[in-house]
Parts: structure tokens; C-alpha cells; sequence
């Protein structure tokens, strides 16, 4: 009969030598504060990081590539894809701005004309690459700037040309030579902003 009593103790909890259970330590402010601000850090060393060696965004200044892109539209720049692959003819790129004088920029936008190899000439307001002359739907207008080249393409080195070929309109390959392919950042993959706009490249 006792045995059965202490048993039945047992099984209802009720053994006043077990110690009750610990309620869970409620965190402090300054705890959740400190978690919160650890994790914001995190993702803005992360953002960085992706920002330098991945991708990067960038507003277009300037009209020089018009009709395709307008000033302040912004593009997503992948900065990776070169590592893979050479650039290829039609590409629009990010590079460093090769020129020299008052109106060097830190970057510009341009699209590929020639790969290393190949020999580019505008003559009589048409662009020609290895003698053939290019169908350029991106462009509104025919060339008004005067003839240039032939110029052959040295290794590593690009030919890039605004889309907008009013005169002046676009300063280039024709005013500052070949790029190498150290100056070119990265590959415009697409308009992000604004929502209008949004579109592939």
C-alpha cells in the first residue's frame, strides 16, 4: 500500500523533494540591441564584399549612350563575368576613363566595337570591323563624326564607342584609343532603376 501511494506521488509531480523548474531569464534591452546591431554590421561588411568584388551599381551620367541608356538611369554592373570570359562585340561596359584632361571621368559607359584582333574604320559615316560594315540597330543615326582608323586591335585591348553617334556626342575609342582590359570594370547587365525602365541589356 505504501509502495503504491509513493508511485502515485510520483506520476502527479507532486514530490516536494524535486526542485521546480527554472522560468526562461528574460534578455535584457541592451542584449537585443547588441544582437540586432551584430547582424546589421554583418550584412553591411557582406554588401560591401559583393559591392568590390561581385557587382556593383552605377548611374549613367551624360547622353552619350543614347537611345539605349539616359542620364540617371541606374545599371547593374557584374563585375565577375570577365573573369570567366573575354568581352564580346555589342557589350555594354563600365570602365575606367582612359582620357586625360578636364573632362576625365572616374567612369564610363560604352559599348564593345572591336575585340582584340580586329581592325575598325568609320568611313563615310558607317562603322566597318574587318572590312564588313556593322548593322547597329542600338544607334538612331548614322555616324556625324568625321571618318577614322583603320585601327587593328592590339591583344587585351577593345575598341568602345558611345551608342549616341551625333557629333560630339560621345567621347571614345575614336578620341582616346583602345582600352585595355584592365580598365573595364565590369559588364551592364541591366537598367534596376527606375521601375519604368527596368530592362535587360
Amino acid at each position: 500500500m505504501n509502495q503504491a501511494r509513493l508511485q502515485e506521488q510520483g506520476r502527479s509531480g507532486n514530490d516536494p523533494g524535486r526542485p521546480p523548474e527554472a522560468e526562461p531569464k528574460k534578455r535584457s534591452f541592451a542584449a537585443e540591441v547588441w544582437d540586432w546591431a551584430k547582424t546589421i554590421v554583418i550584412a553591411f561588411v557582406i554588401m560591401m564584399l559583393l559591392n568590390l568584388f561581385v557587382f556593383n551599381l552605377s548611374m549613367v551620367k551624360g547622353q552619350s549612350m543614347q537611345p539605349t541608356l539616359h542620364e540617371k538611369e541606374r545599371l547593374f554592373i557584374d563585375k565577375i563575368v570577365y573573369d570567366f570570359k573575354s568581352p564580346s562585340r555589342g557589350e555594354i561596359v563600365v570602365l575606367h576613363d582612359p582620357s586625360n584632361g578636364p573632362d576625365k571621368k572616374e567612369y564610363l559607359v560604352k559599348r564593345i566595337i572591336g575585340v582584340p584582333g580586329d581592325t575598325v574604320e568609320v568611313k563615310d559615316h558607317k562603322l566597318y570591323v574587318n572590312g564588313e560594315v556593322q548593322t547597329e540597330p542600338y544607334t538612331e543615326v548614322e555616324i556625324q563624326d568625321p571618318d577614322f582608323g583603320p585601327v587593328k586591335l592590339d591583344k587585351d585591348h577593345y575598341f568602345v564607342m558611345g551608342d549616341n553617334r551625333h557629333a560630339r556626342a560621345s567621347k571614345d575609342s575614336r578620341s582616346f584609343g583602345s582600352v585595355s582590359a584592365k580598365a573595364i570594370v565590369g559588364r551592364a547587365e541591366f537598367i534596376f532603376w527606375p521601375i519604368s525602365q527596368i530592362k535587360g541589356l
